[in-house]
């Protein structure tokens, strides 16, 4: 997995349909996704469930791209190994998620994953300041996590552009998760991210039999991005 800034779609699997999450992948990857996104929540650090390592292993094989697991979860240093053995290639936690983050950035990348930090809304770029040279990728939550659907915080855009900053020349991709939309889109590429996660916006009026929608929406937000 090189590192380059080239704008990345990851569709959520969140959105996808459930009973079906081989050919969903297949198809959202045949129609131009980038990475394929898998949100892990625990009913503990937010208010929903959703899956575990086995089914990340179960849809492993269905992934040409890249498996971008985002653990909202806490603690999350006992499950590091299991999504890495599942076929992860990054892992992402959060820095609210437990005290010793750097631990954590480091037992992911032990595990042969690149590593990612998640900052929720209501977090400072700052906090993670001192992370900056063991991580791969920091996610800014630009909604409150937990569910899909949910509208765009705007005031991450100011995040996002300190990050930036912060990072300089380093090859840590920023990624926006949350409300990502041909409207928003242009806004967080322009401050600084690379990588748009989007659930509804890319899942949204399509299905395995349908898929050429999933092309457009993802047609829609690169070209909106300008890229």
């Amino acid at each position: 997995m090189d590192f380059d800034r080239a704008v990345k779609i990851a569709p959520s699997i969140l959105s996808a349909d459930f009973a079906d999450f081989g050919k969903e992948i297949e198809a959202v990857e045949a129609q131009g996704c980038d990475w394929v996104h898998v949100d892990i929540m625990d009913g503990h650090f937010v208010p929903n469930l959703t899956f575990g390592p086995a089914l990340c292993a179960a849809i492993r094989k269905h992934i040409k791209t890249v498996m971008d697991v985002h653990l909202m979860i806490s603690p999350a240093d006992a499950y590091i190994q299991a999504y890495a053995n599942a076929g992860a290639d990054v892992i992402t936690t959060h820095i609210e998620a437990g005290p010793h983050s750097h631990r954590t950035m480091q037992a992911i990348r032990s595990a042969g994953c690149k590593a990612g930090i998640a900052l929720n809304p209501a977090t400072p770029a700052a906090s993670i300041e001192y992370l900056l040279d063991m991580v791969d990728l920091v996610c800014v939550m630009t909604v409150n996590p937990g569910f899909g659907g949910q509208k765009f915080i705007h005031s991450q855009i100011e995040k996002v552009r300190n990050l930036r900053a912060m990072i300089g020349d380093r090859p840590i991709h920023i990624e926006i998760d949350g409300g990502v939309t041909p409207e928003t889109a242009p806004l967080v590429v322009a401050a600084g991210a690379d990588v748009l996660v989007a659930g509804s916006g890319v899942f949204k009026g399509g299905s395995v039999e349908n898929s050429a929608v999933y092309g457009n929406n993802i047609s829609a937000i690169r070209a909106a991005a300008g890229v």
